[in-house]
């Protein structure tokens, strides 16, 4: 944890002339893109293998209906087919998990007194008005929704609203035809509820801001911002 305070104090002493007082929430923000940037690679297979798992589709849905009363044999035969078509199931997870670690390290970073012995100096930074190791609740109880702190937060609110209503539109733009099972015509059971649900849980995100310090919610909201534009270019 020591390495990564160090990182972000570097980074803030970096952009302290542009940023002054907010330097460390710009450097947690430039944290992010870095880290993001790492795993980035991963994103490009990730999107490489969902755009093989769609073209895959109809040949899961053959073997779901011809071993619907054998999940062990379908089980078997699902693994066969992604590994001769070289298509990595968990692939589209890779990313997001890898990201984890750097999540976690900036919680526990901004809810320490102390690091290595010695008084933990990044609490004593801030965005705007609100301390990055502050929560949502913290600023409503100094100043309340529409104080100096609590203003911060609402716009934070706003850029995940605003990104996760794009992403459900853009989810229901180009959302495939739900799959069928081959030969039946019959939809596979539970696909469409799921593809329904899933766009909408980007909105969860408002919740892990309200609830985390405030430097972790820079690191989610930088994050999920990447994450749609990321998918924009990789999935145009």
């Amino acid at each position: 944890m020591s390495a990564c305070a160090q990182l972000v104090e570097r980074l803030a002493d970096l952009l302290q002339p542009l940023f002054h007082a907010s330097a460390a929430a710009a450097a947690i923000i430039l944290f992010t893109a870095l880290v993001r940037l790492l795993v980035h690679p991963l994103s490009r297979s990730a999107a490489r293998g969902q755009q093989a798992r769609a073209t895959l589709q109809p040949e899961i849905a053959e073997l779901r209906r011809k071993h619907a009363k054998n999940p062990e044999r379908l089980q078997q035969a699902l693994l066969e087919l992604h590994t001769r078509e070289r298509v990595s199931p968990l692939s589209g997870l890779l990313p997001s998990l890898l990201q984890l670690p750097a999540f976690f390290l900036l919680y526990h970073l901004f809810t320490s007194t102390a690091i290595g012995g010695d008084a933990n100096g990044l609490l004593t930074h801030a965005l705007f008005a609100a301390p990055l190791g502050g929560r949502w609740t913290d600023a409503l109880g100094h100043g309340g929704l529409l104080g100096p702190a609590g203003l911060v937060y609402l716009g934070l609110f706003a850029v995940v609203a605003a990104v996760a209503a794009f992403n459900v539109r853009r989810a229901r733009r180009t959302a495939p035809p739900v799959a069928v099972a081959a030969g039946t015509g019959e939809q596979v059971p539970g696909v469409a509820a799921v593809t329904r649900f899933m766009p909408f849980l980007s909105f969860a995100t408002l919740v892990t801001v309200a609830v985390v310090p405030l430097a972790a919610a820079l690191y989610v909201v930088t994050s999920t911002t990447w994450s749609a534009v990321e998918r924009v270019v990789l999935y145009r």
